[in-house]
């Protein structure tokens, strides 16, 4: 688990006043771990190409090519805004002393396309100008990689109307939370982060932090080690809630057998319909001790049903799907001494959204910023855990948020919710806290999924069920 921030203005401030570490030191240990990068990865590569900004992210570019130098047969920087800030003035008067490597005009063909444009300075639309480089950029053949953050999406992670694709982003000194947007995982690519010259709990001490990115070293799966002397019931009774799409629940219910789960129960469906290992009721049995619904739920079982036998009572809960269009159902975010998590995608939270607030919010500003949405949320139901579905899922309780960047599009078929309903029930069951349950079931689901050896469009729901019973963890 690694922290992530907003920024890191203040870390480098604090280098700068209480470790007297100059910003020029700070740029030549950003430019050193760049090229460390560049040689350690791309030993094969001949040639770089670095497209410089007028700032000090453009600074970074050039000392960038001061380092490359000896290491590639030709480097090459183009600045087209020219150089404004100080670092810049001062790193390219460095690099004109040296006079071997090539200042060109114009975006031309390379091994390696750097991105030093703008970085995390980026407080605006990019204009024409600077769009035109960046598609040019975008359609070179080399290896492209971003300094800090892509040009073309700012600190807030909201975007220009050109974003440059890079295949790795090198950032400096810690995560920023504009890296795991959704929209532009793929213009990121991979993440590597630098140090900046002093150790990184160090530049990060004492610093405010709400985000954290989960890894899959995160992953620990329920065990049954602990004790010779357990029965079924020693590992909780997962219920699950059907309604008039029965595969989604049966899917859950396979799901929460597989994680673990010591007893399995589906609720209103007949049991000659189900798997052999799963029981079938017409009522939630008293053994229960979790319940998930809304898989497939519909409109047909009664707010009566609901409020019964799901409303009153008090056992930790997963609402998912068709939840999200039950008022009866929403009702149960109140009830404060409950393990409540939610599980919807950006859709059905706009749904959730315009119940709980009276405010109309689309799936495309969810999308823009989903971290800010999640906050919200978090800051009328805090002791609900939410995870907000996506290319980065971010699951949030009280005021911390956790993203999780592990999922692939092998997941992008239907059926892939309901197993991940069914992960979470199972832990819940098991006795997990709502925030540990989901945080450990979302890590178990990517995981399932990237390990499935069959094609990328193949993957069934039911591909990751099978997976589950062979993931290893701590």
């Amino acid at each position: 688990m690694r922290k992530v921030f907003k920024n890191c203005y203040a870390m480098d401030r604090r280098c700068y006043d209480e470790y007297g570490l100059t910003e020029d030191i700070l740029m030549e240990h950003a430019a050193s771990g760049m090229a460390n990068y560049i040689n350690t990865n791309l030993p094969d590569r001949h040639s770089i190409l670095i497209v410089c900004g007028s700032g000090n992210n453009g600074a970074d570019g050039l000392a960038l090519a001061r380092l490359m130098k000896f290491n590639l047969s030709s480097v090459k920087v183009y600045m087209p805004l020219g150089v404004k800030s100080p670092m810049a003035k001062l790193q390219l008067s460095r690099v004109e002393k040296l006079k071997y490597i090539e200042i060109v005009d114009e975006v031309c063909e390379a091994d390696i396309i750097v991105d030093a444009i703008f970085g995390a300075g980026l407080n605006r639309d990019l204009d024409m100008r600077c769009q035109d480089i960046v598609d040019a950029m975008n359609d070179l053949n080399g290896y492209k990689i971003a300094c800090d953050i892509p040009t073309g999406i700012d600190e807030n992670g909201k975007a220009s109307s050109v974003v440059f694709d890079a295949e790795t982003t090198i950032t400096m000194g810690a995560r920023k939370e504009s890296l795991y947007t959704d929209e532009f995982k793929d213009s990121v690519g991979d993440v590597v982060r630098l140090d900046l010259g002093i150790r990184y709990n160090q530049y990060t001490k004492g610093m405010p932090v709400d985000s954290y990115l989960l890894d899959i070293d995160d992953l620990e799966l329920p065990t049954r080690d602990f004790s010779k002397s357990t029965h079924k019931g020693s590992f909780g009774h997962a219920v699950i809630i059907s309604g008039e799409m029965s595969g989604a629940s049966i899917m859950s219910a396979m799901s929460a057998s597989r994680f673990g789960a010591g007893l399995t129960t589906l609720v209103g469906i007949d049991s000659r319909y189900i798997p052999v290992y799963i029981m079938g009721a017409d009522v939630p049995p008293a053994t229960s001790t979790a319940f998930a619904i809304g898989m497939g739920l519909g409109e047909s079982m009664s707010v009566e049903y609901i409020e019964e036998h799901v409303v009153n009572s008090r056992l930790p809960i997963v609402l998912d799907a068709d939840s999200f269009y039950r008022d009866e159902l929403l009702s149960i975010l109140s009830q404060k001494e409950r393990e409540i998590v939610l599980t919807p995608h950006p859709k059905e939270f706009v749904t959730l959204w315009k119940h709980l607030t009276d405010e109309d919010i689309t799936v495309e500003d969810i999308q823009s910023d989903r971290f800010e949405i999640v906050r919200r949320f978090s800051k009328l139901y805090p002791h609900v855990t939410l995870l907000l579905k996506g290319a980065n899922m971010l699951i949030s309780n009280e005021k911390e948020i956790y993203i999780n960047p592990l999922g692939s599009t092998k997941l992008s078929k239907g059926g892939s919710g309901d197993v991940l309903s069914g992960l979470i029930v199972s832990l819940l069951a098991q006795g997990y806290s709502g925030i540990d349950a989901t945080i450990q079931g979302s890590l178990a689901f990517a995981k399932a999924s990237r390990d499935y050896k069959g094609a990328s469009y193949s993957m069934l729901a039911t591909d990751i069920i099978d997976q589950i019973e062979l993931l290893e963890g701590n």
